[in-house]
């Protein structure tokens, strides 16, 4: 998964992505809620962990500008606050859980992988193009009917790609949906993965073009070299 942690406690943000890169996910981590919502207009994030006591703007403000924008991603609220009025109010912006401060990091995990989970339930699990299938439940690939072998990289930037066809994607944007905010590809590591992909592609007549001066992009299947 990739996860957006909103928090502005560095200890608390620190432990949190910790907890979570353990898990094998992907992280970015801001201490401010103003530009949440933009971002995740511009950026895939499967799960958005949102502290509501948030310098500028609080964490319902950033939830109701998120579900404004209809914003579908599985939303968890972190909260001092224990009344019950508050927890019904983030409810009813649009939050899907809750935890309130102090908080166990295993129940932390647990409940962020049952809001993906859900999250999952609700969407085709499989990506077809044109003789190529990606099951993004299992985490496997095939190609013409024969298993496809692939890096968590490669495999990252290929559901990328597949989920934008036809559509111009930036090696930043590449960069951060595959790596994170912490962990930004280079554009060189980014050209070799598109490079072993178009290896593997190349023969079922897959193309991923370079668009000059602006990035990739994953062409129609027209089954025609």
């Amino acid at each position: 998964m990739r996860v957006l942690l909103v928090e502005d406690d560095p200890t608390i943000a620190d432990s949190v992505s910790r907890a979570l890169k353990s898990q094998g996910h992907a992280v970015d981590s801001t201490n401010r809620g103003e530009p949440v919502a933009k971002t995740l207009e511009r950026d895939p994030y499967d799960v958005l962990i949102l502290d509501v006591g948030l310098p500028g703007i609080d964490g319902f403000e950033v939830l109701r500008r998120v579900r404004s924008r209809r914003i579908a991603i599985p939303v968890l609220i972190l909260t001092a606050r224990d009344a019950i009025d508050d927890r019904v109010h983030g409810l009813e912006l649009g939050a899907d859980d809750y935890l309130v401060k102090p908080f166990a990091l295993p129940e932390l995990l647990a409940r962020v992988q049952a809001l993906s989970r859900r999250k999952q339930s609700k969407i085709d699990m499989k990506l077809i193009h044109g003789p190529l299938v990606l099951n993004t439940d299992s985490r496997r690939a095939w190609l013409k009917d024969k298993s496809l072998e692939l890096s968590a990289r490669e495999w990252a930037l290929l559901e990328f790609l597949m989920n934008r066809v036809e559509k111009v994607v930036s090696k930043e944007q590449i960069g951060q949906a595959i790596g994170g905010w912490e962990d930004e590809l280079s554009g060189n590591a980014i050209e070799v993965y598109v490079s072993r992909l178009r290896t593997k592609l190349d023969p079922a007549d897959i193309r991923i073009r370079t668009v000059r001066g602006f990035g990739y992009m994953l062409e129609e299947f027209s089954g025609a070299a």
